[in-house]
C-alpha cells in the first residue's frame, strides 16, 4: 500500500514532516502518523480509536502500524464478510504486499512472526491451502465431541483441584490458561506434555518477548516428538489423521501445523473462557440469567464472542487487484486488517452495543471463508464445559476486589484480562471421574446453589472424599465407570456407608438425561 493512497491531506514538500514539532503529551493528536493517520500500535484505547475512525472514514479505515507502515482497518460487519468471502480479490498471501516486496518491512519488525509468508495452509491459497486445510479438517471433523466433553470435565477436576482447598484463587493465571492447554495436549495426542512449562511457553510465545524464541524451540521440540511417535505409532488423535492423511504431509508440515493450531486454540480459548468468567462475577444480571435458566451456558459463550472477540484484529489480508471495499480505493498489494471486534459491534448490524445477541451466532469471532478457524468448536467446548464445571464446583465463588481495579493487556491482535482474582468456600479435593459438583453443604445459602441445568443436589448422598492423588494425575480415566461415572470411593466414617443399589440414579427427566449425556457422564 501506498502513503498517497491514504493521504487525506494536500502535498506538502519532502521533509516538512520532519520540520514539524509534534503534538504535545494528551493532545487529540498525539499518537498521529504522516497524512495525520492514527497509529493503531500507540492507542491505549482501541475500542474509542475504532469509533473514531468509523465515523471519520467509514467502514473501512487507513491506518498505520509500526514504522509507519500503512495498512487498512475493516470496521464494517458487511466489508468483512466481503473480504473473507472474496478469494479473487483479496489473499493472505503476504507475498504480494507493497511495503514488504519494495523492501520496507524490517526484518525484525514487530508483526513480523504475523505477517512473514509461511508454508502452511493460514498464508496460503488454491492448491497448497486445499491440501493443508483439508487434512486439518479431517483431524477436526474426526473428533469425538463426547468424549471431549468427559475429558474436559476431568481436566477441570484437576486444575480446580490445585486450588480448591485454599479458599481463593486467580482464575486467569490458574485457570483460564491452564484449561485450555491441557485439554489441547490431549487432543493433539500429547496428554504427558501438558504442564506448567508448556502453559508458560505458549503465553512468552504470543506476548512477544525476548524468550518468545527459546519458547517456540521449546513447544516445537514437543510437536516434533509427537510428529515422530505417530510416525512410528499411529493413533486415533488429531495428529495421528494429520500423519495419515493422504495428502502426505511431511514432518515439518504436519508440525507447523500441530504448532498453529495448539497456539491458535490455546489462545482464544483461554481469553474466551477468561472473559465468560469475568462477565458472570462483574454482572449480576448476567450470573442471574444463568441461574435461573433464562440463558444456557452455550449461549453465554455466545454473547462474550460478540461483546469480546478472542482476536481483536487478524493479519492479515492483501488484494490481489484494485478494487473497492467500503467506499475506499483500495490498490493492489495493500493489506487490510480483518478486525472483529469493531465488526462485531458496527452499528448497521447491532444499532444497541449491549443489546442480548442470544441465538445470533452471525458475529466474526472465528473470522469466515476458506480461513475460518477450523477448530472452532473445540474452543466452545471447551469454554462452555469449564464455566459450567468450575461454577458447579465453587458455586458461591465471587470477585475479590472491584470491577474498576481489573486490567487488561491490549495489543492490536487481542484484549487479554491480566488477572481474576476470586474467593469462595475452601472445598475438598475430588476424584477427576466425578460429576463437578460442591460438597454437600446444607448450610450453604440458596443463591448459590447454582442449578445451570445441572444434576439436583442429592441431599442425602455423601459427599464424596478428598482424593489428593488425583491432582495431575491421568489414572483416574482408566478407572471411570460408563458414562465416565466412578466407582463409589470411601466415605467419612460419621456417615453411614449406603449399599451400592442406593447410589444417584441418572435423572429420569428426557431434559436431565440429555443434560448428562451433552455433559459427557
Amino acid at each position: 500500500m501506498t502513503p498517497e493512497s491514504h493521504s487525506q491531506t494536500p502535498d506538502r514538500p519532502a521533509g516538512d514532516d520532519d520540520a514539524r514539532p509534534g503534538p504535545p503529551p494528551g493532545c487529540p493528536a498525539h499518537g498521529l502518523g504522516p497524512g495525520g493517520l492514527a497509529r493503531l500500535h500507540e492507542s491505549d484505547d482501541l475500542k474509542g480509536l475504532y469509533e473514531q475512525l468509523r465515523e471519520k472514514h467509514g467502514p473501512v479505515a487507513p491506518v498505520l502500524v509500526h514504522d509507519d507502515l500503512p495498512l487498512w482497518i475493516v470496521l464494517g460487519h458487511a466489508e468483512s464478510q466481503q473480504l473473507v468471502r472474496s478469494p479473487a480479490q483479496f489473499t493472505k498471501d503476504s507475498r504480494i504486499w507493497s511495503p514488504l516486496r519494495d523492501g520496507l518491512v524490517k526484518p525484525d519488525h514487530p508483526l513480523m512472526p504475523h505477517i512473514a509468508w509461511q508454508p502452511m495452509c493460514a498464508h496460503t491459497e488454491g492448491e497448497n491451502h486445499h491440501r493443508w486445510r483439508g487434512a486439518i479438517d479431517t483431524a477436526v471433523a474426526a473428533t469425538d465431541f463426547r468424549s471431549l466433553r468427559r475429558y474436559v470435565n476431568r481436566s477441570v477436576q484437576r486444575v480446580v483441584n490445585r486450588f480448591c482447598e485454599v479458599g481463593e484463587a486467580d482464575l486467569v493465571s490458574q485457570y483460564a490458561e491452564h484449561l485450555p492447554m491441557a485439554v489441547m495436549c490431549h487432543v493433539l495426542g500429547m496428554p504427558d506434555e501438558y504442564d506448567d512449562r508448556m502453559v508458560q511457553a505458549a503465553r512468552d510465545m504470543i506476548r512477544g518477548t525476548e524468550t518468545a524464541i527459546a519458547s517456540n524451540a521449546y513447544v516445537m521440540e514437543a510437536l516434533n516428538r509427537l510428529t515422530a511417535r505417530r510416525r512410528e505409532e499411529p493413533q486415533d488423535d488429531f495428529t495421528g489423521h494429520l500423519v495419515s492423511h493422504p495428502a502426505g504431509l511431511s514432518d515439518e508440515e504436519v508440525s507447523q501445523h500441530l504448532r498453529v493450531v495448539l497456539i491458535a486454540a490455546y489462545e482464544a480459548t483461554a481469553n474466551l473462557l477468561a472473559n465468560v468468567l469475568r462477565q458472570v462475577l462483574i454482572d449480576p444480571r448476567f450470573r442471574s440469567q444463568l441461574n435461573g435458566g433464562q440463558m444456557t451456558v452455550p449461549q453465554a459463550v455466545e454473547q462474550l464472542l460478540w461483546d469480546e472477540p478472542p482476536f481483536s484484529t487478524i493479519f492479515a489480508y492483501y488484494a490481489k487487484q484494485d478494487t473497492e471495499l467500503g467506499g475506499q480505493r483500495i490498490r493492489k498489494g495493500d493489506g487490510l486488517l480483518f478486525a472483529p471486534a469493531p465488526a462485531n459491534v458496527d452499528p448497521r448490524v447491532r444499532p444497541d452495543p449491549t443489546a442480548d445477541m442470544q441465538g445470533n451466532r452471525s458475529h466474526l469471532a472465528f473470522g469466515g471463508g476458506t480461513h475460518e478457524c477450523p477448530g472452532q468448536d473445540i474452543g466452545r467446548v471447551i469454554a462452555e464445559v469449564g464455566v459450567d464445571a468450575l461454577l458447579m464446583r465453587l458455586p458461591d465463588v465471587e470477585l475479590s476486589c472491584d470491577e474498576e481495579e481489573l486490567t487488561f493487556t491490549e495489543s492490536i491482535a487481542s484484549r487479554h484480562l491480566v488477572s481474576l482474582p476470586v474467593h469462595f468456600t475452601p472445598r475438598p479435593q475430588q476424584e477427576i471421574t466425578q460429576v463437578p459438583s460442591p460438597e454437600v453443604d446444607t448450610k450453604a445459602p440458596a443463591a448459590y446453589d447454582w442449578q445451570i441445568g445441572g444434576v439436583p443436589r442429592q441431599a442425602a448422598a455423601p459427599a464424596p472424599a478428598a482424593v489428593g492423588a488425583a491432582v495431575g494425575g491421568t489414572g483416574g480415566d482408566a478407572g471411570a465407570g460408563v458414562g465416565g461415572l466412578p466407582d463409589a470411593g470411601p466415605v467419612p466414617a460419621a456417615v453411614p456407608v449406603p449399599p451400592p443399589a442406593a447410589q444417584p440414579e441418572p435423572p429420569k427427566g428426557a431434559w436431565q438425561r440429555f443434560l448428562r449425556w451433552w455433559r459427557g457422564y
